[in-house]
């Protein structure tokens, strides 16, 4: 979206405007009214040629960059069972240690995600009308598309679309949150209950379906320039996560099967469409230069890309020129891995795992994810046996658990040089193997095993990759590779399985667990790491420990309203617990 950035910085200085000095800075005020100050009228912005699109790419900016939640390298997987941060001052572990609360905030998006949704409100009320010069936005435009009906009917879908994005947010950490679907002033009042969870999904949904019927269907329709805007796949993608979540049993607490189906056949529209597949490498997904091209055929929404070396810089490991080793996989993650051959979990006896070479042999996506002892980045071996150049208490920044994160790196990347060099990542909203897995996972709990053989299809094209190769899944044969007995639990369990090392360290981990109402046994489980030894004679020998206890208990299930926001509008009412 080249155009898109180089307008954020001159819709900024617009937006120096859109604030009253004696407007009160409620989060439904945020960045939106465009009053006269005695300059320029709202009337004359709108009616400016650039202003419309210029104002569209502006409700982009608030879209997130998950690679840093804290200032310091943090990642939302070391609030769930998936890392340990190395610094053990990091804000991320307010989520593990029992001191989250309403004044001990964090990732607390509430006001930015009113910033959007009120930014969002007013271009859909506003952009019809507005002055606007034609734009050849899409690869194959033509005479008919280019006429101004037709562009500010894509413009406005955006706008759907990413109002739904922020209303998503919202519903996925609070649980429910105030539908507001115009433009608030302050005469409103603006002390408003929250609506129910059933009416946001009803709101979210809307807005996905509006955005969809006015979309171009991927990103490959839109022209080079413009790919990262919103697409009708990626409307279909946000509803597909929104009514899997809503079907889970979190929210559906008495298992309504046709909620699954529901989310089962939102899910099947985007594979039936065909608009999208599963890319060959699973490791350049994320980097956009080295699989040579933004929006590969997996990725189905994303965020401007990062074109730095901050992310390697923050989770190398620690004798990589300076860098920080803030991700540090667990063994718990670890241990979730299957092995190659027989494509069985490590805890059967007959997958032919063996503890004294805990690494050989394992899913392709463990190393795809994972720095181990022994690894091999940026041509250098990754030394975590005790004495390495990255092991254990090597420095203050070094892994705490044995490991460090391997996703989302560029062997390419150099940083603290004098030619540092970058690689350029966005950050994956929602790609293609994720609907594939939502597939599988709502027909397996609206149909148990009269739908087994769609689910087996779906989550084997996973992992069938290229270069991921894991045996397919299978329930005929209990001495064959990848063996599952034929009942909906086991199913379950697999597919859970799927989702924790396919989709590692994108932030899935963490609501799924919650969905799923596992929080109090999984989160509650003391994460482990590997103390890894070189004899003098002989292998390395490998010992599990407990790196941490954690605590979760069942208010943790939502985030909690901050007080700031309780303090201007007591009627949202405090998650329970809290």
């Amino acid at each position: 979206m080249k155009t898109m950035k180089r307008n954020i910085l001159y819709l900024a200085l617009i937006a120096l405007g859109l604030y009253t000095a004696g407007c009160k800075k409620d989060k439904f005020l945020q960045d939106g009214s465009i009053p006269p100050d005695g300059a320029i009228t709202e009337a004359q912005e709108w009616a400016n040629p650039d202003f419309a699109r210029n104002y569209l790419n502006n409700i982009y900016s608030n879209l997130q960059m998950r690679y840093n939640l804290d200032g310091d390298g943090s990642m939302l997987a070391s609030g769930s069972d998936e890392a340990v941060n190395s610094n053990l001052n990091s804000s991320i572990n307010i989520f593990n240690n029992g001191t989250w609360s309403p004044v001990r905030t964090v990732d607390d998006v509430y006001s930015s995600m009113y910033s959007g949704i009120r930014k969002a409100n007013i271009f859909l009320i506003k952009a019809n009308g507005s002055a606007i010069i034609p734009a050849q936005e899409l690869v194959t435009n033509n005479a008919a598309d280019i006429t101004y009906d037709a562009q500010i009917v894509r413009l406005r879908g955006q706008a759907f679309y990413l109002r739904a994005f922020f209303e998503f947010e919202l519903l996925k950490r609070y649980g429910s949150f105030v539908i507001v679907t115009k433009v608030l002033s302050t005469s409103d009042n603006l002390d408003l209950p929250r609506n129910s969870f059933t009416d946001c999904v009803k709101q979210i949904s809307a807005d996905c379906d509006s955005a969809a019927n006015m979309l171009p269907t991927n990103a490959a329709v839109w022209s080079t320039s413009n790919r990262g805007r919103a697409t009708q796949i990626a409307a279909q993608a946000l509803k597909s996560r929104l009514l899997l979540y809503a079907a889970s049993p979190q929210y559906n607490t008495a298992n309504d099967l046709s909620k699954w189906q529901a989310a089962a056949d939102a899910a099947k529209l985007i594979i039936d469409g065909g608009k999208a597949s599963l890319y060959t490498s699973y490791p350049n997904i994320f980097l956009w230069n080295i699989s040579g091209a933004a929006y590969n055929a997996e990725v189905i929404f994303a965020t401007s890309t990062l074109n730095d070396a901050s992310v390697e810089t923050a989770n190398a490991p620690v004798s990589y020129n300076g860098a920080n080793g803030r991700t540090d996989p667990t063994q718990n993650l670890v241990d979730a891995f299957e092995m190659k051959t027989t494509g069985r979990p490590i805890t059967d006896a007959a997958s032919g795992y063996n503890a004294n070479a805990p690494y050989t042999n394992r899913d392709p996506r463990l190393g795809f994810a994972v720095m181990y002892n022994g690894s091999t980045f940026q041509n250098k071996t990754v030394d975590i046996f005790a004495g390495g150049k990255d092991a254990i208490g090597t420095n203050v920044n070094a892994t705490k658990t044995g490991y460090y994160l391997r996703k989302f790196l560029a062997e390419a990347a150099v940083w603290n040089t004098s030619s540092n060099t970058s690689v350029r990542k966005p950050w994956i909203l929602y790609r293609y193997a994720e609907i594939l897995l939502n597939y599988a996972e709502a027909l397996n709990e609206a149909q148990g095993i009269a739908g087994m053989a769609d689910v087996l299809k779906y989550v084997n094209q996973v992992r069938a990759r290229s270069g991921v190769a894991m045996p397919a899944l299978q329930t005929t044969n209990p001495t064959g590779a990848g063996y599952v007995a034929p009942t909906q639990v086991e199913l379950r369990k697999r597919i859970h399985n799927e989702r924790r090392v396919e989709l590692c360290f994108e932030e899935h981990r963490f609501y799924d667990v919650r969905r799923w109402k596992e929080g109090e046994t999984t989160f509650n489980q003391p994460i482990t790491g590997m103390n890894i030894a070189q004899p003098t004679t002989g292998n390395f020998t490998y010992t599990p420990f407990t790196v941490e206890n954690r605590m979760f208990t069942i208010k943790n299930y939502l985030f909690p309203i901050a007080q700031v926001e309780l303090n201007k509008a007591p009627s949202l009412k405090q998650n329970p617990g809290y």
